[in-house]
């Protein structure tokens, strides 16, 4: 080969080389880095939270029309563009996590963790800001975190939440919604560590099970759930059904169905599954920052594939791999 022209492909592949490093290392730093993330869809846009981790405390959105591309909302009424920040109008002064947005008649709510506690807050636009008339946690008597409340078709709420007790477990309640109480006579324990994968080594702790979402089709109650250590490798989602909202519930035998065995990265976990217009499912999590490294958490959105079995009565629920979304700043 002629040595200038051997020269100049060197050059070429340096430069090559160099932007491909270049737009590697935007595209990780365009990154969203919200753990225990949840989404929220309505009039053909994505609003997007979750557990921020960082200053200021609180929780922040963003939005999108294509789940790919996210942007922080311009519309936001909020002067510092959160959905929530520590207030007099707001219970809590630490520890943030997993929130939740839902819609009830013409007013927003915002349900989440501070202090180990359950709170609920509103606003009447979406992006907020959400406060509460009188900031306080939805039931004192003890702690509580990773609120997800579900509304049945008969109008009757339900709070799924995580309590403690030597481990975390999923719990439900009616939910008085005018009160922002649960009854407590209806509070029940869903289920324990049953399954292989629910408890591995990798990190050693007391058993958890958390981050529930529970939605309803046919008649038959879905709750998703996390389980492991969050920081565990084997942080996974699985999920059980019933025909009550308390239960009893029987966990799939394909669970876990998002795990790094599948999704490819480690900590995969604690989100929720949301629809876009179209009806097609889809599930957010997020996932460890490096094999190495637990934090700052990755947010990823992958699709889910819904196949009724008729023989069991349910869906048999799996995703696709290979269309794993990586939400980027726009």
């Amino acid at each position: 080969m002629n040595r200038f022209l051997f020269l100049i492909m060197r050059i070429v592949g340096i430069f090559s080389c160099s932007f491909l490093n270049a737009q590697n290392a935007k595209k990780q730093s365009d990154e969203i880095f919200f753990a225990d993330p949840t989404i929220f869809h309505e009039k053909g846009k994505f609003y997007l939270t979750g557990t921020r981790g960082r200053a200021p405390l609180g929780f922040s959105v963003l939005e999108s029309t294509n789940l790919t591309e996210w942007k922080t909302p311009t519309n936001s009424s909020s002067a510092n563009k959160m959905l929530l920040a520590p207030g007099n109008k707001v219970f809590g002064d630490k520890g943030f996590w997993a929130p939740q947005i839902l819609k009830e008649k013409k007013l927003y709510y915002l349900t989440y963790t501070a202090n180990e506690q359950v709170a609920i807050a509103n606003s009447s636009t979406l992006t907020g800001e959400y406060f509460q008339e009188t900031p306080k946690p939805v039931d004192a008597s003890e702690k509580n975190i990773d609120s997800y409340i579900f509304k049945d078709i008969d109008g009757k709420y339900y709070l799924y939440h995580v309590r403690f007790n030597r481990g975390n477990f999923i719990w439900v309640a009616e939910f008085d919604f005018k009160a922002g109480k649960i009854k407590p006579e209806t509070l029940k324990q869903c289920f324990k560590n049953t399954q292989a994968w629910e408890t591995t080594p990798n990190y050693k702790s007391d058993p958890i099970m958390e981050g529930p979402t529970v939605i309803k089709m046919k008649g038959v109650y879905y709750l998703f759930y996390s389980a492991n250590h969050f920081r565990n490798i084997d942080y996974a989602v699985g999920y059980a059904t019933a025909t009550s909202p308390y239960g009893p519930w029987t966990k799939h035998a394909g669970n876990p169905i998002i795990h790094r065995s599948n999704v490819g990265e480690n900590g995969a976990g604690h989100g929720d599954l949301f629809f876009d217009k179209k009806k097609n499912p889809f599930y957010v999590y997020h996932v460890h920052y490096s094999n190495s490294e637990v934090a700052p958490r990755r947010t990823r959105i992958v699709p889910l594939v819904f196949n009724f079995n008729k023989q069991t009565g349910i869906y048999d629920i799996s995703v696709k791999p290979n269309e794993i979304i990586i939400p980027l700043m726009k």
